[in-house]
């Protein structure tokens, strides 16, 4: 056994370090193991990925070997709360434990951050579209006086969704630089300075992908020093990085630089330029782009994702992209008139250059082995070209210099190889670790699947759903979560779910994702049980609710991906050309993965107690159904409802 290996047991076992600190501290095997295979990792410089049932404790079991070893570490995670549960609660308590003078950083991109000189330029501009924006950006002048790390997650209150935030926040596009007058107190540059100086670093996967691209974030300059980098919440790595290496051209990147040119050409170069002409000109290119886009599709509610051919091909698409490229060129040349005059104007120029240049883009071919779509909303439209996947982007960044990675989470496929993951990731050669978890599912859960239901693409499917739905919750009091595929489905689901309470004459309180922000929701659903959540795509995972609070989780339908998603499409036709079955090796692998990540929100502790609902007949009745069955956590089948509803009477009779 290496030096490493045994801290690493002493750490853990029954009289180490972390049960002197926590008396709660339990030993657990799978999570030594995990210990141990990250050690290990460390020490040969190797690749790990570790598949890690909840309970297991993946957490310390990555931190703990990683921490003992004396190597600088690079952390990132899926989410800036998942970042901040890392930073601010689980390295201080181990290094606290374990004894060790380690420095620790927290590195988020740069719409995290207060920019000081946009906040003092938002004030002056008097272009806040209402009354709450004005009181949003006092409190956020008075807070600016108080924090240190200028990290907007410390301003209670702030909702994330609030017009404000990018009027105080800096892009890579709107950053001075060392030009801005603010240099000096930047936030961003003084996180960035903390980083490149300690020992342990935790960032998260959009950032990670967003240098990669664009070298912007400060990671760049650290990865190379980095001898540990471990990915948690691995599953999100592959859409993070598919988003954030391909081209994107938004409406909404070309309003807000048609407001920014027109706040600073107004209070810095009046007079000069014909900055209103100019930004209203930008304005009515973005609007007609957004039309273009949408096409039929504009009068619809929601985001919609429509193949590149639906609307490329139009002569109307072609003269709206056009209409982008000469408002931006006419709004360059006015720019470069007044750039001697301030900084802010240099790199408005910048902006207006890339952005007719994003729009050439867009108007020629394709890369080879990039995919095209396009993304539109009531108020935006997004043309995005990305590749397939990040194996190469992550090959080019392990092959620059010898590191130990580990990638880690709870759901990675439903194979030995975990191929659903290691595949996309190009990790076809790492070391593999599955840990399944300790949790008593056999004793603890039930699961039930209704054999004569509508099925998924019969309407009165959300009807029905809903209906059981309500007989689950008043069995228990509340306590449930409802788990859609689409936004559709949950719109539906909660108006019925609504009007059953009414009917019942029940309190029964029913939360609807998109009526508050998602933290303020899950505040409500712990505060008062009496309630039903219902909840989309961002609910079936990183949601921990233990104990008897949450003891029902149903699922309307099997997660499939969309057929007729073009990334979707790209791929399905990629495993044809390799003479590959795309149903087996993508949609059931899919959809096994998602199944698995919504069916563990309901047991999150060592005592919770549960029932998971499938609302989808086919887990039973089709081939395929005993492959996603085994991706389950191994509880028992209840065949009929009426068992079902007794063994949540039972629960609440224990409460």
């Amino acid at each position: 056994m290496t030096d490493l290996a045994r801290a690493v047991a002493d750490a853990f076992s029954h009289g180490g370090a972390l049960a002197r600190a926590d008396a709660n501290h339990v030993e657990r095997e799978v999570q030594l193991q995990m210990a141990q295979g990250v050690a290990q990792a460390i020490e040969t410089r190797g690749t790990l990925v570790v598949e890690a049932g909840t309970g297991v404790g993946k957490t310390f079991a990555y931190l703990v070997p990683t921490l003992l070893s004396g190597a600088r570490a690079l952390l990132s995670t899926a989410t800036k709360s998942l970042q901040d549960q890392l930073f601010l609660r689980d390295l201080p308590r181990l290094r606290d434990a374990l004894q060790l003078p380690v420095s620790v950083a927290l590195l988020k991109g740069r719409g995290s951050y207060l920019c000081l000189h946009r906040m003092n330029l938002a004030r002056q501009s008097a272009q806040l579209p209402d009354r709450w924006a004005v009181r949003t950006l006092a409190k956020v002048e008075q807070w600016s006086h108080l924090t240190v790390s200028g990290d907007l997650a410390e301003l209670e209150g702030l909702d994330e969704r609030s017009s404000v935030i990018p009027l105080v926040t800096s892009s890579r596009e709107n950053c001075l630089g060392q030009e801005c007058p603010e240099f000096r107190r930047c936030h961003v540059v003084k996180a960035r300075r903390e980083a490149m100086a300690a020992d342990v670093v935790v960032v998260n996967h959009h950032l990670f992908f967003a240098d990669m691209a664009l070298r912007d974030t400060g990671v760049a300059e650290l990865l190379p020093s980095v001898e540990v980098a471990v990915f948690d919440e691995a599953h999100q790595l592959a859409e993070a990085g598919v988003q954030f290496l391909g081209t994107t051209l938004g409406t909404g990147q070309v309003l807000d630089f048609a407001r920014d040119m027109l706040g600073a050409g107004l209070s810095q170069a009046r007079g000069l330029v014909p900055w209103q002409e100019l930004a209203a000109d930008c304005e009515r290119a973005a609007r007609e782009l957004r039309l273009a886009a949408a096409g039929q599709a504009r009068e619809l509610r929601g985001s919609l994702k429509l193949r590149w051919d639906e609307r490329s091909r139009g002569s109307d698409f072609q003269q709206a992209l056009d209409g982008v490229c000469g408002a931006c060129e006419a709004a360059l040349e006015g720019l470069e008139q007044v750039s001697e005059l301030s900084p802010d104007f240099v790199k408005l120029a910048e902006r207006a250059s890339q952005l007719a240049l994003l729009a050439q883009r867009f108007s020629a071919e394709a890369a080879s082995g990039n995919v095209r779509w396009i993304e539109t909303s009531p108020h935006q439209a997004r043309l995005v070209e990305s590749p397939l996947d990040i194996r190469e982007a992550l090959r080019e960044q392990m092959n620059a210099a010898p590191k130990a990675w580990v990638f880690t989470s709870a759901t990675l496929g439903d194979d030995d190889r975990l191929s659903w993951f290691t595949e996309s990731a190009g990790l076809g050669d790492a070391q593999i670790l599955r840990l399944g978890s300790p949790f008593d599912y056999a004793h603890n859960a039930r699961l039930y699947v209704p054999a004569r239901f509508p099925k998924p693409n019969e309407a009165g499917h959300p009807a029905a759903v809903a209906a059981l739905a309500a007989s689950c919750a008043l069995a228990l009091g509340g306590r449930t979560f409802v788990l859609t595929t689409t936004l559709r489905a949950l719109q539906a689901i909660g108006e019925t779910l609504r009007l059953a309470f009414e009917a019942q004459g029940s309190d029964i309180e029913v939360l609807l994702q998109g009526q508050l922000p998602k933290r303020q929701l899950m505040q409500q659903f712990l505060a008062r049980p009496r309630s039903v959540l219902v909840g989309s795509q961002s609910f079936w995972e990183g949601i921990d609710v233990p104990g008897d609070a949450l003891q029902c989780v149903l699922i309307d339908k099997l997660p499939f991906p969309p057929p007729n998603d073009p990334l979707v499409e790209a791929r399905v036709k990629r495993l044809e050309a390799e003479g590959r079955n795309p149903f087996a090796d993508y949609f059931v692998a899919e959809a096994a993965v998602s199944l698995k990540q919504g069916a563990g929100r309901l047991i999150r502790s060592e005592t919770d107690r549960g029932l998971l609902v499938v609302c989808d007949p086919r887990l039973s009745s089709m081939n395929y159904g005993k492959r996603l069955c085994e991706a389950l956590p191994p509880m028992a089948r209840l065949p009929t409802e009426a068992e079902a509803l007794a063994w949540l009477h039972s629960l609440a009779a224990l409460r």
